[in-house]
C-alpha cells in the first residue's frame, strides 16, 4: 500500500538538482531574470517530446539565437525576421511555422499583457479556477497561429503535459523546480501526464483509468494529494526519474 512515508522518502532521495539532466528544465537556472526563464521554462516543456537527447539538442539551438535575453530577444524581432533566423528549422512533427507562430505569439501576449504570468493570473484570479486558466492560456497562445505540435486544443480533453510540466516548474519551488512565478498556489497544479506517468501511477495505484488525458491527470494529482494537499505535484519529478534515467528503473519502484 502506498505511504505519504515512501512518497517523501523518494522525495527526499530523488529530487536533486544533480539528477535534473538530462531534462529540458537544466536550461531555466542559467538565467538570471525571471521574465527571460518563463520564456526558456515555456519553450523547453513545449519542446519536450521524443527522445531525450535530440530534446536538449534542439531546445539549446533554440535558445542559442535568442541570445542572453529571449525576452529583449522576442520583443525587437519581428515574425519576418524570426523567418530568416530559423530558416531551415525542423523538429519531428514540428515545423518552421509553428515555432515561429509559437514565439510570435509568447512576444504579443508580453506586449499585451506584460508577461506570461500576467496573462496566466488574469485568468486564474477570476474565479480561481486553474484548469480554466490554464485551457485560458492554452487558447491565447494558440490564437497567434498553428502550434497544434507544442500546445494541443485545450478543448479536445487532452492532458496538457507539456504545459503541465512548464506551470510545475513556474509554480513550485525547492532545489529541482525553480518557481519563478509567485502568485498561484501549488496546491492547484495538475500532473504533467504522459504515458510513462501514465503508467507508474497505475502502478502506484494512484488511477486505474486506460486513457492517459486530462480526466486521469487530474485523478493522479487528487490521489497525491491525499499525501501532500498544499503541493501534491511535489512527487512528480522523483517518480518520473524512474524510467528516464538509465540508472534507475521502474521496476524499483515497487521493490
Amino acid at each position: 500500500m502506498l505511504t505519504k512515508k515512501y512518497l517523501d522518502g523518494l522525495y527526499k532521495k530523488y529530487n536533486k538538482a544533480a539528477l535534473i539532466s538530462p531534462d529540458p528544465l537544466q536550461f531555466v537556472a542559467p538565467y538570471p531574470k525571471n521574465e527571460d526563464r518563463e520564456i526558456v521554462a515555456l519553450v523547453a516543456a513545449c519542446f519536450a517530446y521524443g527522445n531525450v537527447k535530440q530534446i536538449i539538442k534542439n531546445v539549446g539551438g533554440i535558445l542559442n539565437k535568442m541570445g542572453p535575453s529571449p525576452r529583449a530577444f522576442l520583443l525587437a524581432t519581428n515574425k519576418q525576421k524570426l523567418h530568416k533566423i530559423f530558416d531551415g528549422f525542423k523538429y519531428r512533427f514540428t515545423t518552421r511555422e509553428e515555432l515561429v507562430n509559437f514565439l510570435h505569439a509568447i512576444a504579443q501576449i508580453i506586449k499585451r499583457h506584460g508577461s506570461l504570468e500576467d496573462l496566466f493570473f488574469a485568468n486564474y484570479s477570476q474565479d480561481k479556477d486553474f484548469i480554466a486558466a490554464m485551457r485560458a492560456f492554452a487558447a491565447q497562445m494558440r490564437s497567434y497561429g498553428n502550434i497544434n505540435t507544442l500546445m494541443p486544443d485545450p478543448a479536445k480533453n487532452s492532458a496538457l503535459k507539456r504545459l503541465n510540466l512548464f506551470l510545475r516548474w513556474a509554480i513550485r519551488r525547492d532545489e529541482v523546480d525553480p518557481g519563478f512565478w509567485r502568485r498561484m498556489p501549488p496546491a492547484a497544479l495538475i500532473v504533467p501526464l504522459d504515458v510513462h506517468m501514465h503508467r507508474v501511477g497505475r502502478m502506484l495505484g494512484l488511477t486505474k483509468r486506460n486513457q492517459a488525458d486530462m480526466r486521469t491527470a487530474i485523478e493522479i494529482s487528487a490521489a497525491l494529494a491525499r499525501f501532500c494537499p498544499e503541493d501534491p505535484v511535489k512527487y512528480d519529478f522523483c517518480l518520473t526519474r524512474f524510467g528516464i534515467r538509465d540508472d534507475m528503473s521502474e521496476d524499483d519502484l515497487l521493490k
